[in-house]
């Protein structure tokens, strides 16, 4: 155990999501219901119920202070949490018991959503379709796979997307799975896009107004499609929904070390240039023809029915002013 009480393994998979080793909002929401699972499993703490509900909170805070945009990580620590308050154990054992279940069944929901949201997308998908997507989505990934499978995607083209070019992720994927695919620069997106059928994108956050929040470079690709008359979808699980845009909050967009961009020896040599790294930006409703969710297709702006049906326990919150701001607390006293 750490000083703080958190089992390492619980540090490890904090430390693989901030340095994004751990990458795309559906893998980072599974590991930390993982990492709250083991942290419940692996308490050495004294053995009651108030005591193990602090120190879960700790936890929680140590994960969601790991990537502050992708809304998938607190959504999925919140959904266990307050499951901690909801069910109210009496003893230790039924808490700990508490928190393994939920986080075992939030588990097991995420990759049913996914099989779900493959095959709804799949049949979105025009025979003979040549594919664009950006960045890598698991979500994406599964969902064209799918429709090659069944026949209508001809090809595939994959953003290298920089800084990190997790567009090579997927790329990888795609070729693994018997899909045609070509990697291009991003800036060849507008260049490619007047072959395009259809582009493909995940999400690493919706809000209540139907915008989405995704890898840079995103919106830049909707509005090209939008110039060329091609459809976007948006492939995102319900709980990449964020709640706290109902009242306001903006989503935070996260801002990397500039030496993800280019090397700390160009920086020394020329320090009067400054470098913007953002990872994310956001995509107007009006770029996106549909979301595509476990729960069936939506425009982008039936988003706030979303969240009002499948996140009632965090608008539970928000109904109290409770929710301005991600206290775990609040779910677990």
């Amino acid at each position: 155990m750490t000083e703080q009480g958190i089992p390492p393994k619980v540090l490890e998979i904090a430390e693989g999501i901030k340095t994004m080793r751990i990458r795309g909002a559906g893998k980072i929401a599974r590991a930390a219901a993982e990492a709250l699972k083991i942290a419940a499993l692996e308490y050495g703490g004294v053995k009651e119920v108030a005591p193990f509900k602090r120190y879960m909170g700790k936890v929680a805070d140590l994960l969601i202070a790991t990537r502050p945009t992708a809304v998938s990580l607190p959504n999925a620590v919140m959904y266990v949490l307050s499951s901690l308050h909801r069910a109210n154990p009496g003893t230790f054992e039924d808490a700990v018991n508490t928190v393994v279940l939920t986080a075992e069944k939030f588990i097991e929901e995420s990759i049913n959503a996914v099989k779900v949201i493959s095959e709804t997308a799949a049949r979105r998908i025009r025979e003979n379709s040549i594919i664009l997507t950006h960045c890598h989505s698991s979500v994406a990934v599964s969902a064209i796979t799918e429709a090659y499978k069944l026949g209508r995607v001809v090809k595939v083209y994959s953003t290298e997307t920089r800084p990190f070019y997790q567009g090579r992720i997927t790329a990888k994927q795609l070729l693994e799975n018997g899909v045609p695919v070509v990697q291009i620069p991003d800036s060849a997106v507008r260049y490619v896009m007047h072959e395009v059928d259809h582009v493909v994108i995940g999400a690493d956050t919706v809000a209540s107004n139907g915008a989405v929040v995704n890898k840079i470079g995103t919106s830049q690709v909707a509005l090209a499609a939008k110039e060329a008359r091609v459809r976007v979808y948006v492939v995102a699980e319900t709980y990449k929904f964020s709640p706290t845009t109902l009242i306001g909050e903006p989503v935070p967009i996260e801002f990397r070390d500039p030496t993800e961009v280019v090397p700390d020896s160009w920086l020394q040599k020329h320090p009067r240039i400054k470098v913007l790294n953002p990872s994310f930006d956001v995509t107007p409703p009006e770029y996106i023809d549909a979301i595509i969710t476990e729960i069936g297709v939506i425009p982008p702006q039936a988003a706030i029915l979303v969240l009002m049906e499948r996140l009632g326990w965090a608008l539970d919150k928000i109904k109290q002013g409770g929710l301005t701001k991600i206290k775990f607390e609040d779910y677990t006293e």
